[in-house]
């Protein structure tokens, strides 16, 4: 360390410079600094809830977060990692008489789908003691995988998502390009250099086909799987193609349907499905599929640089999965996203609707001057013409039309928080 310091001090003479360099050096590896969006809610949710979740694909910053939350909160708490061979030890021999001696405390209890036959004690200490606050529960699987937790804690738990690093988490700063280039896993984002992230997604990839996805329950031979992500990557953007898939991997279709829906609840990929209503024109029935992480989907696509990824067929779709991983943070339930796309072409991107009725339209370009297709305008009038925001990289906002404004990536949160509230 001291002779990479000694090597910059020699080389820069600037000192503005070097100062900048420790103001960098000091955040990149302290996660804990980076405010997660998911925070307060988890914050009500024990408010009232026994128990929490906090379900993510590993390495998304479950365990930081609940680091953080330990500090943050009005009781004490302690921590078992189940990962730990010495922590999983200790509950094992006597799950509930163990985690009863805590009933004061919160419970941290991370990577909790390797003991699923934990949840039933659970619930017995619940009943016992139903105070707010009591569990919180990290799982590299999402709610689908967990059973034993719907089954078991029903009425007593609340669960959260927490997905990779999303743009409007980071400081005002930070340019977007870094992001979509690298992804939103902290250990990716924050690297030092391409390299050191490159070698954290060889090292991430491995062990989640490997060792993760296998634990969870995917019977599925790695080297096949590994495929599998390599095709859905080519395919990003586009409408799933579920026999392509099957016919290019010599497997059976419902095998493939079995392996998109295990990736998915993995938090792995992404399927959008198309809107459907009856306005007399044929519609397409397929979802489009996505690679969630912008990172991931670049690794495996063997894109490291801005240069080569903006030069590669796939920067369009990628730019597009990218943007709809912020704009569905974004869009909490009852509302529902989904496509428009016509058998003649007529396409959006996105259409927020709610109770029935589309609130607002989003397409999605990858450029700062963009033009209005004829497809999309056929598109909007088939759906009576919604708002419609196209969203770019970074232009500035302005109004294109009464029913159309364009945004940036960054004033995109605040543009639909304008539509959808006066909608």
């Amino acid at each position: 360390m001291w002779a990479c310091i000694l090597f910059i001090f020699k080389y820069i003479s600037n000192i503005p410079a070097i100062l900048s360099f420790f103001v960098i050096f000091a955040g990149i590896f302290d996660k804990s600094m980076i405010t997660r969006n998911l925070e307060a809610d988890l914050f009500f949710g024990m408010s009232f809830q026994p128990a929490v979740a906090i379900l993510g694909p590993r390495q998304v910053g479950k365990t930081t977060l609940a680091k953080k939350l330990q500090v943050k909160l009005g009781k004490e708490s302690v921590y078992f990692d189940l990962e730990d061979s010495r922590d999983l030890e200790k509950i094992q021999q006597n799950q509930a008489s163990f985690l009863e001696t805590f009933q004061d405390k919160t419970v941290i209890l991370d990577e909790v789908q390797r003991l699923p036959g934990l949840f039933p004690e659970l619930r017995g200490l619940i009943d016992r003691k139903r105070e707010p606050g009591r569990f919180i529960l990290l799982g590299s699987a999402s709610f689908e995988l967990l059973k034993n937790t719907s089954e078991s804690l029903t009425g007593r738990i609340s669960y959260f998502e927490l997905k990779p690093l999303l743009l409007n988490e980071l400081d005002e700063i930070e340019d977007y390009k870094r992001h979509w280039l690298f992804g939103g896993f902290p250990n990716a984002y924050l690297a030092p250099n391409a390299e050191i992230q490159r070698k954290w997604m060889v090292d991430f990839i491995r062990t989640y086909l490997e060792r993760d996805l296998p634990q969870l329950g995917l019977t599925a031979n790695p080297i096949q799987m590994r495929r599998l992500l390599l095709m859905i990557a080519s395919m990003q953007g586009n409408l799933l193609n579920q026999s392509m898939l099957a016919n290019s991997l010599s497997i059976r279709s419902n095998t493939i349907s079995n392996y998109l829906d295990f990736l998915e609840q993995a938090f792995l990929i992404r399927r959008v499905h198309p809107f459907y209503t009856n306005i007399g024109k044929r519609l397409t029935r397929s979802p489009k599929i996505y690679i969630r992480d912008s990172g991931i989907l670049h690794h495996l696509l063997g894109i490291h640089n801005m240069e080569s990824l903006l030069s590669n067929a796939s920067a369009g779709g990628s730019w597009e999965g990218y943007v709809i991983e912020q704009v569905l943070d974004y869009i909490e339930f009852p509302r529902i996203a989904s496509f428009y796309r016509t058998a003649d072409g007529a396409e959006l991107d996105l259409i927020v609707e709610e109770a029935g009725q589309i609130k607002l339209a989003i397409e999605i370009k990858l450029s700062n001057t963009p033009k209005l297709g004829k497809g999309t305008t056929i598109a909007l009038s088939d759906l009576g013409n919604p708002p419609l925001l196209l969203v770019t990289p970074s232009a500035e906002d302005h109004q294109l039309s009464k029913n159309i404004r364009i945004c940036s990536l960054k004033s995109l949160q605040t543009n639909m928080n304008v539509y959808l509230t006066n909608a």
